[in-house]
């Protein structure tokens, strides 16, 4: 056997058992608080990825056609789901799902039945139904503010969310 067909083999040898050297799929990284915390520290998102923003989105009535006080549209968890359900439609249009939301802003209207303070915790139930739940494990990174009113006098929730699809 002449030293070229030998380096070669042992070359061979060499990539059979060496790791794959094909590039890794990128992954989303979630980076969680400490404790039982419902929202992330952080999440990055790698370098080409694909980003949807979805532009904020308010409550629907409970009661169609009526939009003429808080109790057509509900409490604070009521138009929290309302809307974490059109952000669920208008993600699914787009080829996503609330796992793939990475972000969150949540804007809150004082409720008057609180003394003009925000519901946060009321939020929160509403939020705890759709992330860190058994259907969707994964958390995402919010901020919540409170605002002195949004575009229309008896919504008390508006949300932006911004969903990532890692490069496959």
């Amino acid at each position: 056997m002449t030293i070229q067909t030998r380096l070669a083999a042992a070359f061979l040898a060499a990539l059979m058992t060496a790791p794959s050297l094909a590039p890794r799929a990128a992954e989303i990284t979630r980076t969680p608080n400490a404790g039982n915390a419902l929202i992330l520290q952080s999440a990055t998102i790698p370098s080409g990825s694909e980003i949807l923003f979805l532009s904020g989105l308010t409550p629907t009535p409970i009661t169609p056609g009526k939009t003429d006080s808080f109790e057509a549209f509900g409490d604070t968890k009521t138009q929290t789901i309302a809307v974490m359900e059109r952000i669920k439609a208008a993600l699914a249009e787009k080829g996503y799902a609330m796992s793939d939301v990475v972000k969150m802003t949540v804007f809150l209207v004082g409720d008057p039945k609180l003394g003009g303070k925000m519901d946060f915790a009321g939020m929160n139930e509403g939020y705890k139904m759709y992330f860190g739940s058994a259907a969707n494990k994964n958390l995402v990174t919010r901020s919540t503010i409170q605002v002195a009113a949004l575009a229309a006098p008896y919504y008390l929730v508006e949300i932006e969310a911004t969903a990532a699809k890692a490069p496959k």
